[in-house]
């Protein structure tokens, strides 16, 4: 089965990187298309794991990315009476043992810097692409866009996220995202806006335990200058089913309606902590609305000359902090498959699955329990999260290196050292 063309589905973090690898690791030929018009500017911050920064270095990206976002991996746990239940950096022993630490950054600042770095490779990607139809031969692959157009290639790569269409017009149709139940509201503001008194306190990010579900704050650029906020809460689906990855809201009407539920959850936080969340919230002018969708674990990743990447293929709640880490992953080991021109396109996707799946599995286990506190609870339900958190700060901290290497297992994991 040759594979000297690709097609790369999906113009997101999953499919530029892809491509990278590709140019960097084989002599493949390839065309990377996106269904949107242009690079997307929805979406929060995402946070980047010292894996995931191992392999962005790879690319030759990791440097520049520094200077766009916020590497500070304080965790800090406050009570909603105003006391700091405790703090902790959770990727120290990962940095002190590879190098690499912790980064948040705005997700339309990560998107550029990687598109800017394909720029330069060579890559581009070609927008207003809707995916219509996908037929595979047995000797080639061939899509349809909705515009009439049609390539062909030896082999497909779906890195179209949760809502992949390669997957439902493909590799697994009977396979559709899950609502988690959990839903995230949030919002990046400036932090002129909150006074020196709020900003002097956000360093790292601050988590808060509430009834309704968890807040968090952090600053998401390297000068602190732009702070994200965000809750997690249990949402019911709009009556719509509108699933699409999240959208902003700027109708004054409908933000006031979300500040006010925002404030009504607060109402009773305490302390300097407590003023400065509520000041966060009076201070938003746009909030964004993200559904947390997952994958079931079990579908087919593969099928033919067509494989999933990433969310495409496993999609997880985002509570282990992996997401954009396991799309590179991803990437990264099956360019390293696709080295081996002597290997059929079948063992390739089929190690692939092979090497990944356990991984997977253990992350998205992770995420799953992680997920639970940010569930609606009574005020002893609280009372125990906060504690269960504080002992497990202490234990980290207190009780040796051992436990903390346990914690650091998905950090310090190298994809480049499985064998293939």
């Amino acid at each position: 089965m040759q594979r000297k063309k690709a097609i790369i589905i999906g113009g997101g973090p999953a499919g530029v990187a892809a491509a990278m690898y590709l140019r960097q690791r084989t002599q493949i030929s390839f065309t990377v298309y996106e269904l949107r018009p242009e690079p997307t500017t929805l979406g929060g911050a995402i946070a980047l794991m010292p894996n995931g920064l191992r392999l962005l270095d790879r690319l030759g990206v990791h440097d520049r990315l520094l200077t766009k976002g916020n590497s500070c991996s304080s965790v800090i746990l406050h009570s909603l009476q105003g006391s700091v239940l405790g703090e902790i950096d959770r990727v120290a022993a990962a940095k002190e043992e590879m190098g690499f630490g912790y980064l948040r950054i705005i997700r339309s600042e990560f998107l550029d810097v990687l598109l800017e770095a394909a720029r330069n490779d060579g890559i581009e990607v070609q927008y207003s692409k809707r995916l219509k139809s996908i037929t595979d031969d047995g000797n080639s692959v061939t899509v349809e866009f909705g515009d009439g157009t049609t390539d062909t290639a030896d082999f497909l790569l779906g890195c179209d996220g949760i809502h992949s269409s390669v997957r439902r017009l493909y590799v697994d149709p009977n396979i559709n995202p899950e609502y988690t139940g959990v839903s995230i509201l949030g919002s990046i503001i400036p932090a002129s806006l909150l006074g020196e008194s709020v900003v002097s306190q956000l360093r790292g990010t601050h988590i808060t335990m509430t009834q309704e579900g968890m807040f968090m704050a952090m600053p998401c650029d390297p000068s602190n200058e732009k702070i994200l906020w965000v809750f997690q809460k249990e949402v019911p689906l709009p009556k719509s089913g509108d699933d699409r990855d999240g959208w902003e809201v700027h109708r004054k009407k409908e933000v006031e309606g979300f500040k006010s539920q925002m404030l009504e959850v607060l109402r009773d936080a305490e302390g300097e902590w407590g003023a400065a969340m509520k000041r966060m919230i009076e201070q938003t002018s746009t909030v964004q609305f993200y559904p947390i969708y997952k994958l079931p674990f079990g579908g087919k990743w593969f099928r033919g000359r067509c494989l999933l990447l990433g969310d495409a293929a496993h999609a997880m709640p985002p509570h282990a902090v992996q997401g954009v880490s396991m799309a590179l992953e991803d990437a990264s080991l099956l360019s390293r498959l696709l080295e081996n021109d002597q290997r059929s396109l079948d063992d390739i996707f089929s190690t692939f699955d092979k090497i990944r799946r356990d991984r997977v599995k253990e992350v998205a286990s992770q995420a799953e329990k992680n997920a639970q506190s940010r569930k609606r609870t009574g005020p002893w339900g609280l009372w125990f999260k906060e504690m269960a958190i504080s002992f497990a700060i202490w234990g980290y901290t207190a009780l040796g290196k051992h436990i903390r290497n346990a914690e650091n297992k998905f950090a310090v994991y190298d994809i480049d050292k499985e064998e293939v």
